[in-house]
């Protein structure tokens, strides 16, 4: 008989009792993750304090990188060695003050064993409420169970309560009574019956979502597996992003020229120096003109409804960031472009649905809002922003909790204070784009918006919807907010209806939230019934979230 080495894996050691493992999960980039790690570090010394209150020790899952000079996972291949030498047993927490990669860190969590609890503190300048939700969305895909908690202070009793239970029983849970099944809602005859319509016509028809290389900085919840999207009537054509970057070679210096004329001549303006590494600069303004065309180009090649562009991986040291060609893709004012014949105008008078960072959840719900508005003679331009943030506005305009929507890439311009001539184009940071590129920034315009989130839960897809009212505030407070979180972008202060900071933080499954407006508040109501429904009728299970504006129930 024959003798075989058997292979056993690394002993783990227990951790003792009254102690807690501690994580801290980054980014996949070098420079993120050194020019964060202050802040990071500051949250951490905080959490230790808190859970020494609580009677029990923090003990950190992971070293320090003197050579890297930062102490956050910035690899999954780092994740998987750091999971296991740990007791699969032990509580533990993952604490994030930045963005991070979920997929770094979701191999362990997956089969982790003791209680997990994902945290975060409240901040708009670092995007750790971004990160947290990314991975809570990711989780909740996985099915991995887990607790949360954010706070604007460690020290707040509320919240050291809260840590406490986490600490002593392994679940914390919040209060969810803004939540309400569809099946509870009164939904009008008309707007079922255009739901069901819309949801028909897309299944027998059919869709082709375009994915520029699948999966993006991390985010496992933006990928709908094709066994759940496919009975929706959408099906991917999965695209490569060298082919967006060929495609973007192809495109001649007088085309890229003629579309930046065209944003020019309607009242856009590009903030631009002499300097690559810090400014954005005429040439990186004609790479993005040119993608823009390069990718109307491959959509209408493959019969693409909607397309996702991957924004920072992949092409961020090749091309300047996609933010131009992705908030133009999704405004039906933009520049025309034909096709390679000369002979069409593409996707003429009308916008290309673009989904920024590959979000597929966002894609299917852009698609969906695209032709929920269009059938109801909405305005269908839409977008996702991250939910990066609120604050208690301290201009004295509303006694509402605003928050801080806010991405770089795929706003269209209809959605902002003057259209395209509200539009100014800023170099993205330097920390994260290299290669630079201009956003666009602008301010959203008061008005009634529909707000909602496809996910994966359950091994389904799942949507929830809600109302939002846009305000206007004073310039004072919109730079305050622009300081406090990232000024380059575009920002939109919203108030959702019926729906607190923490009702929203408890609920939501993802960093983005997708937004639509609508011509008035009875419509903006009648379009989100109308897109529940046609989610209903796509096999989703819908969830209606809040009240209608003034506080009345559904």
């Amino acid at each position: 008989m024959a003798a075989y080495t058997l292979p056993n894996p690394r002993p783990s050691t227990k951790l003792p009792a009254g102690q807690v493992y501690l994580m801290a999960n980054g980014d996949l980039r070098l420079s993120a993750n050194q020019n964060c790690w202050a802040a990071q570090h500051a949250m951490e010394q905080d959490i230790e304090k808190a859970v020494a209150t609580a009677g029990w020790k923090v003990v950190r899952a992971h070293p320090y990188k003197e050579g890297e000079k930062h102490g956050f996972i910035s690899s999954q291949a780092e994740g998987m060695e750091v999971f296991r030498g740990l007791d699969p047993k032990a509580p533990l927490i993952v604490a994030e003050a930045v963005w991070q990669y979920s997929h770094h860190l979701l191999h362990g969590l997956i089969s982790h064993q003791g209680p997990i609890l994902t945290l975060a503190n409240w901040s708009g300048t670092w995007p750790g409420l971004v990160g947290m939700l990314n991975l809570n969305g990711s989780l909740t895909k996985a099915g991995v169970e887990y607790s949360t908690l954010w706070a604007d202070d460690f020290a707040d009793p509320t919240f050291q309560e809260q840590l406490a239970t986490w600490l002593k029983t392994g679940k914390v849970e919040h209060p969810l009574d803004h939540v309400q099944p569809l099946a509870s809602v009164t939904v009008g005859s008309d707007e079922s019956a255009l739901g069901k319509a819309l949801a028909q016509q897309l299944q027998h028809d059919k869709a082709i979502m375009g994915v520029f290389d699948e999966g993006c900085m991390g985010m496992f919840n933006a990928i709908i597996p094709d066994h759940l999207l496919n009975p929706t009537g959408v099906y991917k054509e999965r695209l490569s992003q060298s082919a967006l970057y060929y495609e973007s070679t192809q495109v001649s210096d007088d085309e890229a020229l003629a579309v930046r004329k065209w944003m020019e001549d309607a009242g856009m303006k590009f903030q631009t120096g002499p300097t690559h590494a810090t400014d954005l600069t005429d040439q990186q303004i004609l790479l993005q003109c040119k993608m823009y065309i390069a990718a109307l180009r491959i959509a209408d090649d493959f019969g693409c409804s909607l397309i996702g562009i991957q924004y920072q991986q992949g092409l961020k040291d090749v091309l300047p960031a996609s933010d131009l060609v992705e908030g133009t893709l999704n405004n039906s004012k933009r520049p025309p472009v034909k096709s390679r014949d000369g002979g069409r105008v593409l996707y003429e008078g009308e916008p290309l649905p673009h989904f920024n960072e590959v979000d597929e959840c966002a894609g299917l719900d852009g698609l969906m809002t695209f032709r929920v508005h269009k059938a109801m003679g909405q305005p269908v331009e839409n977008t996702l922003h991250d939910l990066r943030w609120g604050d208690w506005d301290r201009s004295g305009t509303t006694d509402d909790y605003v928050w801080v929507f806010e991405i770089s890439g795929s706003v269209p311009p209809a959605h902002l204070t003057d259209g395209w001539a509200g539009a100014v184009s800023e170099r993205q940071p330097a920390m994260y784009f290299p290669a630079g590129g201009g956003t666009i920034k602008g301010i959203s315009h008061p008005g009634e918006v529909v707000w909602s989130r496809v996910y994966v839960e359950d091994n389904q897809l799942k949507m929830d919807l809600g109302r939002a009212g846009v305000v206007e505030l004073p310039i004072e407070e919109t730079e305050r907010r622009w300081q406090d979180t990232t000024s380059q972008w575009p920002i939109m202060h919203a108030v959702t209806y019926g729906v607190s900071r923490d009702q929203m933080m408890a609920r939501h499954k993802s960093n983005h939230i997708q937004v639509a407006y609508a011509n008035s508040a009875e419509e903006a109501d009648n379009a989100m019934l109308a897109k529940a429904a046609m989610a209903e009728a796509l096999g989703m299970e819908v969830a209606v979230c809040g009240t209608r504006k003034g506080g009345d129930s559904w």
